[in-house]
This record gives structure tokens, C-alpha cells and sequence, in this order.
């Protein structure tokens, strides 16, 4: 597994890669993609991390774990390749940010400009085996997802946590909301986006809390 990230992350991170949980989690995910078909490519496990270095995080939302079909995942939460159908999860998503900031339906699922634009999209859990939900559950990832979230909620410049959904709502109890906002609703899945996600506004909610500290907006029309 590589885990050379290319800017700040690799510093920070350093401690983290030496602790024997992530040494064993590294073992064994080398193993599962050697023994089986798993997503995203190697290459891009870190690559949330890649577009969105450390001080530049204005917003972090929280995925549970890749894409499970060929082609889709990319190490990027909830975002697939440009040409592949929106999952129903995105594409809610979609209905919503259209609804609550009057963007232009994107015509791609691809998220890498918004992940530019300082929003960084992690998954709990950062691989997963072909066709498997949640098949790498359990190995290691949600402590170092835990951790990078406490990393984030360290800093001293304000930033917005998106949580939807329990599994990332879950995560609330490492911010401190004297200094960081949070956002929380229901998951935009279809099993759940119409008993809480849907109006939740949560894009424009994120710029104006970024406005009142005197940091730039997020341009949520960069996703093309």
C-alpha cells in the first residue's frame, strides 16, 4: 500500500503509519488486494488526502466505505468516475445541492474539483473487496478514519463536519463545536434521504458558517 501522499498529509500522518494497528491493517490490506478483486485501484486509497492537503480543508464530509462495482470507486467519498451513472446516494446529493444553492446539475459524478476546492471526502473505511459491502470492516480503518477526523478537529481555523447518516454522525463526539461547525442529517441514501436529508440545505449552511469566520466559500458549482 502505498502511502506517499505528496504534501502536508506525509508529515502529520507519519506517527499514524508506525502504529502496529496500521502496520497490521497494511499487511492485511496487501494481502486482500493480492488474494482478490478490491476498490478503489491501490493508487488512489489515499487520494482524498492527495487533493485536499491538511490547511486546506474547509469542509469534510464522511463517506462509510468505496463504491463496490467495477470502475466506480475513486478515494473519493460518495464520488465516481466521470462517464459512470450517478449512484442513487450521489444523485440525491445532486437533487439536494441543486435545491439548496441553484448549481447546474452536474454532468459528471466525478467530485476531484470539489476535493480541490477544499473538501475533503473520507470514507470510514477506505477499501473494500469487489461486490462486497463493508468487506473490510473491521480491519483497521474506521481507527485511523477516527483519528484523522481528531487530527482535523485539532486545528484552529474553524472547518464544517457534513455527518450523514448514524455512521458518520457517530463521529460528533470528536469535534468541538465551540470551534468547528457541524452539520448532521439523515443519509442521503433513498432509504432515508426523505425523513431528514432532503431541505437540510447543508451547502449553503457550510458557506455561511465559512463566511461568519471570515474564510472564502466553497464554489459548489465546480463539480461539472
Amino acid at each position: 500500500m502505498d502511502k506517499i501522499i505528496g504534501n502536508s498529509w506525509d508529515a502529520i500522518l507519519k506517527s499514524e503509519f508506525e502504529k502496529p494497528y496500521f502496520m497490521n491493517l497494511e499487511s492485511t490490506i496487501d494481502q486482500e488486494y493480492e488474494t482478490f478483486t478490491c476498490f478503489p485501484k491501490k493508487e488512489n486509497i489515499f487520494n482524498c488526502f492527495k487533493l485536499t492537503p491538511y490547511e486546506n480543508i474547509k469542509v469534510v464530509i464522511l463517506g462509510q466505505d468505496p463504491y463496490i462495482n467495477d470502475n466506480e470507486a475513486m478515494g473519493l467519498c460518495f464520488s465516481v468516475k466521470e462517464g459512470i451513472p450517478y449512484p442513487p446516494s450521489l444523485k440525491n446529493i445532486f437533487i439536494e445541492l441543486k435545491n439548496d444553492t441553484d448549481c447546474t446539475n452536474p454532468k459528471s459524478g466525478d467530485l476531484t474539483n470539489l476535493a480541490q476546492e477544499g473538501v475533503f471526502l473520507l470514507n470510514t473505511t477506505l477499501t473494500v473487496r469487489k461486490g462486497i459491502s463493508l468487506s473490510h470492516k473491521g480491519l483497521g480503518w474506521e481507527e485511523f478514519s477516527d483519528n484523522v477526523i481528531k487530527l482535523i478537529a485539532k486545528r484552529k481555523t474553524p472547518v464544517v463536519f457534513i455527518l450523514w447518516g448514524a455512521n458518520a454522525r457517530a463521529k460528533k463526539k470528536f469535534i468541538d463545536t465551540n470551534i468547528h461547525c457541524v452539520i448532521e442529517s439523515s443519509h442521503p441514501s433513498p432509504l432515508s434521504a426523505y425523513n431528514g436529508f432532503f431541505n437540510s440545505k447543508p451547502f449553503s449552511k457550510a458557506n455561511k458558517f465559512l463566511m461568519e469566520h471570515e474564510i472564502e466559500p466553497v464554489d459548489w458549482s465546480v463539480i461539472e
